[in-house]
């Protein structure tokens, strides 16, 4: 491998191998000491790199080993052996404006290489943090293709500002905001493809927040993307495809279970018999429907209508390289998933360019251009009848097509595939993400770094409802079409100083400021009446309904600074301080301050334990500091007016009271931390425990309703979480057969301490989600369901929390704890292994002692309350005295315990083996010979298996149309899908 480089004097060639099976191990990057020059091996493990004479030493390093630093010394060949490491001390770790040494570090810091799982077909990138990021609790919380992840690092830290993590791409805070106007909107993240990241990083602790300031409350999510490296041009090209199940569908009653239970249901409420209103059930049904099916032999499977078996494929392309000078890396992809759910698909379409050059020995420059679309073919809100997942509502005695072929328009509730084939529903989005730098070396210890960044998103949104639909029928077809535009540019500049005074003292600095500002603009309109179906656009509409727009800007401007200083490898210490300013905020309080300090001791490094042949590494941290939450509402502190008609004449009325001392919600943070390394780092770790309180909490406050408003948005309410996370990864077998172990665990408690007034949140109806002072966010609270009575069959409920005396009057049960979303306990459980070509993945993930509420169970398990279909286990209900069961007797509308209570909270705790990849690399002899230097196939699985008490579709859901108080909510959610892929990748 040569490299063009000037004022080449020598040629160095070799192979690097391992030092325990002596494989050749390819892309180690060797960098001449003192000079730019680099190399990379190629498959087989040699490389080589043209040198200037003044060079006297080379340095090798690749994720994985110890990095070795070796003098020349005249020679010409140099063959090394670089040591396997399982705790990777020296691995670089990117952190807020620069880079640091795991070894080095004083902060707490998850980090995930995508190197990982560039065999599993992740749909969003910031899924690869399930289960492999301890303090990081990710939900995906539906198997709708293009929703929002949500996130939250070391728990909830707000009430109504967000809670999310901040995204920095390449140095630029990206918008994640969803644009549109669904209950369900899509995933800003979604468009960026997995195969451009080379690594994320999250910043977990205030130590490593803080430089992020009023941004860091909720975590840091820093997202590297990949770059081009020195040697030979590499063409990348790889492929997978495969197919998507439902990881569970609902089992529900078929035509004759149906008849039985809505028979007894209706016999028992009075409706059938010689003096009742009815003297058959057949006539009852068409009294009620409208309908004549009772008597006919269908039997509908309705939930095979709304789940399908779905498909997924992707081929991408990467062709990187370059020299000293100039590296470059161009890519593309093109991924196209059909879903599980009729009707939803997701397409993503993705480019990118980079390029690193280094203009002479003291100025670098580069920048990236990523371009992507999206086609998001959606389904409706888990909260519209439209949903497909609702058709299980339908009755199994009713056809899904009638005798002419057409979907069945006279079901008890609607025929949602109606809104398939009459009707449609598309996202589209275009992101590109732009980034442009420059560094100069001013001295040899001082440099000055300037960025520049762009994320551009527009979001189109388009519904046509045919004649034939529900919503469109009776207006003779409906349209509607929103546009969204988010514009955000973002600089930084950073001056550096790095300097070691006699071979002790480490020091280094950073000052910077950074200035973001950001747009977001939209344009609605909706029409109704359409001469016929086949004209789809606004402009053809009779009626045009409906039209907005509107306009929303931001700005932040922020200094920050951070020194770290190291004292015989041994002693560190870390200080930061950031201040922010932002639109956002009051003009009385726009400015905030956000200091840290932390420190960290290298036990290993004293003398006392040199050589030790136990303990390896040991090293011991601490950390405090203040961070902050600003995403809100861009106008929060003002108070705002909008136009009115009246009369057809216009005006202005109030819209909202502002409070010009609004200022950011500020958490406090303390960390305890300890990294070991046993047996030459073999067996390595990280255990960390924290505590965060937040502060300022944003809250609605009542007031005086003569101000024309209720409620006023203020500083008000505390919170707190505190928790342990452990992290352990060993090398369990290092020869020729490898086996590697990782495994992570995290404990959180969440609780609410101050509210307004100390009142309770809550949205009552059928939602069961509350915030109360000394609760954890978002717990369960209602009836305490207690069985049934086994006399009569009555659905019974606690009178009070000590559950000594029952009643079976719903309005008398008292209102009390029932349940808790937030886990007890997350984590997730790793194995890999090798042996020669072959290697096998194995990831799982776990949650425990969190509750879900089965919302939808109020419609589907109600014991023949209504005509909705029913799960199977209705059966087993009460049919005579003595009867032991949980299910009431069936008593149509008549809510024998059906109302919302804990019989529809369960468990929700689940072990699922989230990623499984089997994979054969092609000898390198075999390789070569079809002129590639690399190939692969494998195959991946996904949602493999998935084991959980809980009854409803997935454990791991979260409906979002409830509300954010609603956590662990399932409403005719959709389960995830098991994905099985079969691919290759090649390299040329």
């Amino acid at each position: 491998m040569q490299l063009t480089v000037f004022a080449q004097d020598q040629t160095i060639t070799g192979t690097v191998t391992d030092a325990v099976t002596n494989v050749p191990i390819s892309g180690v990057t060797i960098r001449a000491v003192g000079s730019n020059s680099a190399a990379q091996t190629d498959g087989n493990g040699r490389y080589e790199i043209g040198l200037s004479s003044n060079i006297k030493a080379l340095h090798f390093t690749f994720v994985g080993y110890a990095s070795q630093q070796v003098s020349i010394e005249n020679r010409s060949s140099i063959d090394i052996a670089l040591v396997p490491s399982a705790a990777d001390l020296e691995e670089v770790v990117v952190v807020g404006y620069g880079t640091q040494v795991k070894k080095d570090m004083t902060g707490s810091v998850a980090n995930i290489k995508m190197s990982d799982l560039e065999d599993v077909p992740l749909q969003t990138v910031e899924s690869a943090l399930q289960g492999r990021a301890s303090g990081v609790f990710v939900n995906t919380s539906s198997g709708k293709l293009g929703q929002a992840l949500q996130i939250r690092v070391r728990g909830i830290s707000s009430i109504s500002a967000g809670t999310q993590p901040l995204y920095v791409i390449d140095g630029v805070p990206i918008i994640t905001t969803p644009m549109g106007t669904y209950d369900e909107p899509d995933n800003p993240l979604a468009a960026i493809s997995p195969d451009d990241i080379e690594s994320m990083d999250v910043l977990k602790d205030a130590a490593a927040t803080a430089i992020y300031g009023a941004r860091g409350s909720n975590g840091v999510v820093i997202i590297t993307t990949k770059k081009g490296k020195a040697g030979r041009t590499k063409f990348e090209l790889g492929y997978f495809g495969g197919f998507s199940d439902p990881t569970k569908k609902g089992e529900f009653l078929n035509a004759a279970q149906y008849k039985e239970l809505l028979g007894t249901a209706v016999t028992n409420a009075g409706y059938i018999g010689p003096n009742a209103d009815y003297p058959s059930l057949s006539e009852f049904w068409s009294d009620w429907t409208g309908t004549d099916d009772w008597d006919k032999n269908y039997d509908s499977n309705w939930v095979n209508e709304g789940l399908r078996r779905g498909g997924v494929q992707q081929i991408s392309l990467n062709i990187s390289g370059g020299d000293a000078k100039t590296r470059f890396i161009a890519s593309g992809s093109y991924n196209d998933n059909k879903g599980i759910i009729i009707g939803n698909r997701f397409v993503r379409t993705s480019g990118r360019l980079g390029v690193d050059h280094s203009a002479n020995s003291w100025l670098d420059l580069g920048g990236t251009i990523n371009i992507n679309k999206i086609d998001n073919y959606r389904v409706s809100s888990d909260n519209a009848f439209s949903n497909p997942l609702q058709l299980n509502a339908l009755p199994p005695i009713q056809p899904i097509r009638d005798e002419n072929g057409e979907l069945n328009n006279y079901t008890v509730y609607y025929n949602n595939l109606i809104d398939l084939e009459n009707g449609k529903n598309l996202s589209n989005t275009y992101r590109t993400f732009g980034t442009a730098y420059a560094s100069a070396k001013i001295t040899s210890d001082l440099t000055f770094r300037s960025e520049y960044g762009m994320d551009f998103q527009n979001l189109e949104e388009e519904i046509y409802l045919g004649s034939r639909t529900q919503d469109g029928g009776d207006v003779g077809g409906y349209a509607w079409n929103y546009q969204a535009r988010s514009i955000n540019f973002n600089t930084n500049n950073t001056l550096t100083y790095t300097k070691t005074f006699n071979d002790v003292h480490d020091f280094s600095a950073l000052a910077g400021m950074a200035y973001q500002e950001g747009q977001f603009r939209y344009t609605m309109a909706e029409g109704k009446s359409f001469p016929s179906d086949q004209f789809t656009k606004i402009i053809s509409a009779a009626i045009k309904s409906n039209a907005s727009s509107s306009e929303s800007r931001f700005s932040f401007l922020s200094y920050f600074a951070r020194a770290n200083y190291k004292y015989k490898n041994r002693y560190l210490l870390e200080a930061t301080f950031r201040i922010d300013g932002s639109s956002r905020f009051g003009k009385e309080s726009r400015y905030g301050s956000f200091p840290a300090a932390s420190l960290g001791w290298v036990v290993s490094e004293e003398d006392f334990l040199q050589g030790n042949s136990t303990l390896s590494f040991l090293k011991l941290r601490a950390s405090y500091g203040r961070t902050g939450n600003a995403e809100i509402d861009n106008f929060g502190p003002r108070t705002l007016y909008t136009g009115a008609n009246y009369a057809g004449i216009p005006g202005t009325v109030p819209l909202r009271l502002g409070d010009e001392k609004l200022t950011w919600e500020n958490t406090t943070s303390s960390n305890f931390g300890v990294d070991f390394g046993f047996f030459n780092d073999r067996l390595s770790g990280t255990v960390d425990a924290y505590f965060k309180k937040t502060t300022d909490l944003l809250l609605d406050v009542p007031i005086e309703s003569t101000t024309g408003f209720t409620t006023i948005l203020q500083n008000v309410g505390d919170m707190e979480n505190k928790g342990v996370e452990i992290t352990l990864n060993s090398k369990n077998f290092v020869g020729e057969f490898k086996w590697s172990t990782s495994f992570n665990l995290s404990f959180n408690k969440n609780k609410i301490l101050k509210l307004v007034d100390g009142q309770p949140i809550y949205p009552g109806g059928r939602y069961l989600g509350r915030i109360e002072e000394g609760m954890p966010y978002g717990f369960f609270y209602g009836k305490a369901y207690a069985g049934v009575d086994t006399e009569n069959g009555d659905a019974l409920y606690y009178l009070d929390d000590t559950k000594s005396k029952t009643t079976n009057v719903y309005s008398e049960a008292a209102d009390q704890w029932i349940g808790d979303p937030n886990p007890k306990f997350y984590g997730g459980f790793g194995n890999n292994f090798s042996y020669k070509s072959f290697d096998l993945a194995i990831q799982t993930q776990f949650v425990y002692g969190n509750d879900i509420y089965n919302a939808a169970g109020g419609f589907q398990s109600t014991n023949g309350d209504y005509f909705d279909n029913q799960t199977l286990d209705q059966m087993n209900y009460w049919k005579k005295p003595g009867d032991v069961t949980m299910i009431p007797q069936p008593r149509f509308d008549e809510a024998n315990g059906t109302r919302p209570s804990s019989r529809y909270v369960q468990d929700g705790s689940y072990f699922r083996v989230k990623n499984v990849v089997f994979g054969y690399n092609l000898p390198s002899s075999i390789a070569n010979k079809a002129y590639m230097q690399t190939a692969r196939i494998f195959v991946s699985a996904t949602n493999l298996l998935t084991f959980t008490k809980y009854n409803g579709y997935d454990p791991e859901i979260n409906t979002t149309f409830a509300g954010r108080y609603q956590l662990g909510t399932d409403f005719y959610t959709a389960p995830q899908p098991r994905t099985i892929t079969f691919g290759i990748n090649v390299g040329f």
